[in-house]
């Protein structure tokens, strides 16, 4: 009886994500989902982007939480709208959730949406929140097996980004294998490497954010 419950749950959020997907191409708004563990870096990525961006592109945050706004509080600290979302437990955001958070904002202001997930690499990833991609984004504090462990999110994601890589030197992380474990499960992912504390691979992925802005804009 199980089963029934969690399809029409699931059906339930794709026909909100498919209004959502709508309003945002309306809108032109490139729409990206930040899937990661929990300290794996989304906020120190978004806090990076957005200040080095925001003489191009006003963008937005939705910040997914269990508890607290602290994240939300990083990213307005940029200048960058932020909405929080508390889920009080729950381990994802879902396409309702992100409907009822975009009544704070202006759409025709945004041209990037970021929405930052709960830190779980496995309910958020069955959830479409209306985004035009998923990111999947790993650390090298983190073992560099996680697209096996982990593998649908990678096979789903449009990019993945390899974080904290001036940790490299003092971890046992082979991004090599890493991205090997990921291009099985997915031929067509991206692999950025960065990190945000030391500036090096920031730019391959901006450049990739004003591709994928200037397609929406065709």
């Amino acid at each position: 009886m199980e089963i029934p419950v969690v399809r029409n749950v699931l059906e339930a959020n794709d026909r909100i994500a498919l209004n959502l997907k709508e309003t945002f191409a309306k809108h032109n708004i490139l729409v990206l989902n930040l899937i990661s563990s929990p300290g794996s870096g989304k906020t120190s990525l978004l806090e990076k982007t957005l200040r080095d961006l925001k003489n191009e592109f006003c963008m937005a945050v939705i910040e997914g939480d269990l508890q607290t706004d602290n994240d939300a509080r990083r990213v307005a600290a940029t200048g960058a709208q932020a909405v929080q979302i508390n889920t009080d437990g729950g381990c994802h955001l879902d396409a309702n959730m992100v409907q009822k958070a975009l009544k704070s904002f202006n759409l025709e202001e945004i041209d990037i949406l970021f929405v930052e997930n709960v830190g779980n690499l496995v309910c958020p990833v069955e959830f479409d929140c209306g985004e035009d991609a998923k990111i999947a984004l790993l650390s090298a504090a983190e073992g560099d097996d996680k697209p096996e462990k982990y593998p649908r999110l990678f096979q789903l994601a449009q990019v993945m980004i390899v974080n904290k890589i001036d940790l490299l030197d003092y971890v046992d992380f082979s991004v090599e294998n890493a991205k090997k474990h990921a291009k099985a499960l997915n031929n067509d992912l991206q692999v950025f490497e960065l990190s945000c504390r030391t500036e090096a691979g920031l730019e391959p992925w901006y450049a990739w954010l004003r591709s994928e802005l200037g397609k929406k804009r065709v």
